[in-house]
């Protein structure tokens, strides 16, 4: 059970936030862009992520959300794709899953090492960079899928899986500029 986070811990949470949003909006990486849901909420940011060239995803725009603990950055955030996805470890729902997401410590199924999970020293960019790999990855991680059936299909129709993500590759782009 986690305590209350003060108000003190809440104004260095923000002011954490406000510098890393502050520091992806001037120097931005490339393959996403971050921005808040709303000004005066800096714990809900919408994300926007360009399908990595080479990729079965080029092409994609797919809108996020990263959603912030108070305890940030003790806990990691959630991550939730707005767009429609097709992918292993990604969630029906969009939920991310991806081991820097996941809170830190000892997993108890034993698929991660500590050092992969959420760190307080991860930041934004990090968690981006490895959505952006998740995404570049040839072959996704199969052992702990968080969608069966998109692993299953990657495993028994590698070429329909193909075309159900370009499906929504075509159709992340036409909404993006609708």
């Amino acid at each position: 059970m986690s305590k209350p986070s003060t108000p003190t811990q809440h104004t260095s949470n923000t002011l954490l936030l406000r510098r890393q949003l502050n520091e992806l909006t001037k120097h931005p990486v490339e393959g996403f862009s971050a921005g808040l849901v709303d000004d005066d909420n800096m714990f809900e940011w919408e994300i926007m992520v360009i399908g990595p060239a080479d990729t079965i995803y080029e092409g994609g725009f797919f809108k996020a959300r990263l959603t912030f603990p108070p305890e940030y950055p003790l806990q990691p955030p959630k991550m939730r794709f707005v767009t429609p996805m097709w992918h292993p470890n990604i969630y029906p729902d969009g939920g991310v899953c991806i081991s820097i997401l996941h809170s830190p410590g000892e997993d108890q199924y034993g698929y991660e090492d500590a050092g992969e999970r959420w760190m307080p020293v991860h930041t934004v960019e990090t968690i981006l960079v490895s959505v952006i790999s998740l995404l570049s990855s040839d072959t996704p991680n199969l052992d702990s899928p968080a969608n069966v059936d998109a692993a299953k299909e990657v495993r028994t129709d590698p070429e329909g899986y193909r075309k159900k993500v370009r499906r929504l590759v075509r159709r992340s782009a036409e909404e993006a500029f609708d």
